[in-house]
């Protein structure tokens, strides 16, 4: 029990490091919150942003991650 315990949080340890590098280089693109979809507002002393397509995004591709991680520790 401890064992499979201990290679899902190894599992998550390489997810976020992996999140990691990618924010950093996508953060230099700068086309991440800016898909079409994506809610952005400005008034005179007002600005408001809501990325919903860009969330919607990472969460289909952290879902299909983790369903893989998942997979492959049931083996």
């Amino acid at each position: 029990m401890y064992y499979t315990f201990a290679k899902i949080l190894i599992a998550f340890g390489f997810l976020l490091i992996l999140i990691g590098i990618i924010l950093l280089v996508f953060g230099k693109l700068g086309f991440l919150g800016k898909l079409p979809g994506d809610i952005h507002v400005q008034e005179k002393n007002f600005e408001f942003h809501f990325p919903v397509v860009t969330c919607i995004a990472i969460s289909i591709q952290l879902s299909l991650l983790l369903s893989a991680f998942l997979l492959w520790f049931k083996k």
